[in-house]
């Protein structure tokens, strides 16, 4: 295998007019893949950026260079009087992306998946990405903020309330509130034993009993729940006949008019 600067001019003599891609240009890259990051571990960039000052300051910095003739910290010394302050305050680095968001409501970036609401399915979305974060905006306004994944591959992050889990409302025990409102104690033992009997139709039967008690007058309703309990009878259609019979006992009373 040829070595670093064997490789760097015969890539500088191929690529012509690419003055970026020569050894000169590459070689520092070597160096410091080979002597600041070979055998490190970082715990975050927090971390890497610590250990890379204190490498440039105490090694890197202290190497007198060839080309030089003297060290970048004793070059530094001598140029700083000529040199021009940076501004106090530096703008963030960031990159701006484009990306469509899918069907499941992600943007991809770097293989790792961000969440975006749901409304934005199919939407165009800006994406800026930063150095620990990542920020989606959509016509100008800022939808929101994930911690960027690093050192991660095909990860997703996802904020609470971009994909909420739609739950079916149980409506055995609405109806059977709706039941029991009045406090009645046969209702409430009437509706136990219906829809336990009804084998799996048990939301169908209370939906009914629900509907006999809306219809019919409370009285007459609640005197045949009483009679259908002593008797056993949980078939609803013959529930609504005996409910029928005491409505036409309480406000039909015929005999009384015969007699009359």
């Amino acid at each position: 295998m040829p070595s670093l600067g064997v490789w760097g001019s015969s890539s500088a003599r191929i690529c012509i007019n690419h003055p970026e891609r020569k050894g000169r240009i590459e070689r520092p890259f070597a160096w410091i893949e080979r002597n600041f990051l070979a055998g490190r571990t970082f715990v975050d960039f927090d971390d890497l950026n610590r250990q890379a000052l204190a490498w440039c300051r105490e090694i890197a910095n202290q190497k007198v260079k060839r080309v030089l003739g003297m060290s970048p910290e004793a070059a530094y010394v001598l140029e700083k009087p000529y040199l021009i302050s940076l501004p106090r305050v530096l703008p963030p680095v960031y990159e701006v992306l484009e990306r469509v968001v899918d069907l499941y409501g992600y943007v991809s970036i770097d293989t790792n998946r961000y969440s975006v609401p749901d409304r934005l399915v199919g939407r165009p979305v800006s994406v800026y990405k930063y150095p620990a974060e990542i920020v989606i905006y959509h016509r100008g306004s800022q939808i929101c903020r994930h911690p960027r994944l690093i050192g991660q591959r095909d990860a997703r992050s996802t904020l609470p309330g971009h994909h909420p889990t739609p739950t079916r409302a149980e409506r055995g025990p609405a109806l059977e509130k709706q039941l029991l409102s009045g406090g009645h104690a046969s209702l409430e033992r009437y509706a136990a034993a219906l829809k336990q009997r009804a084998y799996g139709r048990g939301v169908r039967a209370l939906r009914r009993l629900l509907e006999l008690k809306r219809t019919y007058p409370s009285g007459p309703f609640l005197a045949a729940i009483e009679q259908a309990l002593r008797f056993g009878l949980f078939d609803l259609q013959r529930l609504e006949t005996l409910i029928l019979k005491h409505v036409a006992g309480d406000f039909f009373n015929l005999e009384s008019d015969k007699d009359a």
